[in-house]
């Protein structure tokens, strides 16, 4: 690591406020309007701020109590928080509206912590076919153009089995609103 630059990212210019989440939003699973001409018991439909999963559960969706250990963090992923909590907005993408809300795993700690719980939660099928909206959101500070951006990644999800990626980066200057104010 170059001295006095920790807490930068590869590019050595912007600095990363805080930490990254990933944020996760999934359907219910219903009863099918229509079972004659489909042999299974339960559908997938579009998201929807109606039909969004809103329990909390225990690693790999289960609903009762596992019988394995695992660390907080995995476990904390499963639950779920709202948007009071989390402190987030609805949000537009392409194909849906998407709550604030949702299950949440926080990018902490030490890189080789990051890789093995993301290779835990990739095992306990974290995303499947319930997910319909995986946002990775952060934000950075470039001090030498004094200039803060929010950066909000989109997986959206098709219950068509399609999946539409998009990305948005929003600069914020408060230098030009500081002077703005003391003027």
């Amino acid at each position: 690591m170059p001295r006095n630059l920790s807490g930068f990212i590869n590019d050595k210019s912007n600095r990363l406020i805080g930490w990254a989440i990933m944020r996760q939003l999934r359907i219910k699973s219903h009863s099918c309007p229509n079972q004659q001409f489909i042999n299974i018991s339960t559908c997938q439909t579009d998201y929807s701020l109606s039909n969004e999963e809103k329990y909390s559960f225990q690693p790999a969706w289960m609903i009762n109590q596992t019988t394995q250990k695992y660390s907080l963090t995995i476990q904390q992923s499963f639950q779920y928080k709202s948007n009071d909590v989390l402190d987030t907005f609805v949000y537009i993408g392409e194909h849906g509206k998407y709550s604030g809300n949702g299950y949440v795993y926080e990018f902490r700690g030490r890189l080789s912590d990051l890789r093995s719980n993301l290779s835990e939660l990739h095992k306990l099928g974290w995303i499947d076919t319930k997910t319909r909206a995986v946002f990775i959101q952060l934000s950075l500070y470039n001090p030498n153009v004094q200039l803060f951006t929010s950066v909000t990644f989109l997986i959206e999800f098709l219950s068509t089995g399609g999946i539409s990626p998009q990305a948005r980066f929003e600069p914020i200057n408060f230098s030009g609103i500081f002077r703005f104010l003391l003027n």
